[in-house]
C-alpha cells in the first residue's frame, strides 16, 4: 500500500488540501488525487526547524539542552516529547512541565513563540516509596525505567525488601487505590506500600536487621 498525504489538487481542489496517493517519493514527488485521479507534482513546503532551549530535570540533576522543533508545532504542558538537537547523540524523552512564551509561563504555545521549555526526563525515573513497617513508616527510592509498571495490590522486591503496594499517588495529585490499578513509573509521585517480613528472621528481613543495626 502506497503512502498518502494531503495536498491541494490543481484540478478539483486548488485551495483546500485533499487526500492523495503517493506514486513516487523523493525530491520530485508525484501524487494522484483520490477525488478526481489527477496526477501531478505538488509543491511541498518543508517545515523550518528551530532550536528551543530546554531545561531537563533528571533525578536530583538539572541541565540545559537544545531541542530541535518545527515552526507551527504546538507544545503543551504534560506532552511527552523527545529532546534531540539533531547534532549530538544525546536524546532525552521528557514530559513537559512548564513553557515560557514571550516572557510568560503558559500551558501551551506554538514553537514560533516559545522561549524555553522545562521537562522531566522519563527514560529513567526515581520512584519514592513510603514503606509501612512495625508501626513506622520510612522511605526508599528506586530508579526504574519510565515505562515500568506498578500495580496496586501486587508484590515487589527491591534490594531484598519485599512489599505490597497499597496505593499510588500520581503527579496530578490523584490516587490509585483499587487492586489491579496500573500506573507507569513516569507518572508516579509516590508509592505507598506495606513491607512483607520473613519468618526466618522473626518478623524482620535481613535488610531490616542491618538497617536497625
Amino acid at each position: 500500500m502506497n503512502d498518502e498525504i494531503e495536498v491541494e489538487c490543481p484540478s478539483c481542489s486548488p485551495d483546500i488540501p485533499v487526500l492523495h496517493e503517493v506514486l513516487k517519493s523523493g525530491q520530485n514527488i508525484l501524487v494522484k488525487c483520490k477525488e478526481c485521479e489527477e496526477i501531478h507534482s505538488p509543491r511541498i513546503e518543508k517545515e523550518k526547524p528551530v532550536y528551543i532551549k530546554t531545561v531537563i530535570s533528571k533525578g536530583e540533576k538539572t541541565f540545559t539542552h537544545t531541542s530541535l522543533m518545527y515552526k507551527g508545532e504546538l507544545v503543551e504542558v504534560d506532552d511527552e516529547i523527545v529532546v534531540d538537537d539533531g547534532v549530538s547523540e544525546e536524546v532525552y524523552p521528557i514530559i513537559v512541565t512548564s513553557i515560557e512564551s514571550q516572557g510568560k509561563r503558559v500551558d501551551s504555545a506554538e514553537v514560533d513563540y516559545i522561549d524555553s521549555v522545562w521537562g522531566r526526563a522519563i527514560d529513567e525515573v526515581d520512584v519514592k516509596i513510603a514503606l509501612h513497617s512495625d508501626q513506622k513508616t520510612y522511605s526508599i527510592t528506586k530508579r526504574v525505567s519510565g515505562g515500568y509498571e506498578f500495580v496496586v495490590g501486587e508484590k515487589y522486591n527491591f534490594d531484598d525488601i519485599s512489599f505490597v503496594i497499597t496505593r499510588i499517588k500520581i503527579r496530578n495529585n490523584g490516587f490509585r487505590i483499587k487492586d489491579g490499578d496500573v500506573v507507569e513509573a513516569k507518572y508516579i509521585k509516590r508509592l505507598f506500600a506495606q513491607e512483607i517480613f520473613r519468618e526466618k528472621h522473626r518478623g524482620r528481613t535481613a535488610w531490616s536487621i542491618k538497617r536497625k543495626g
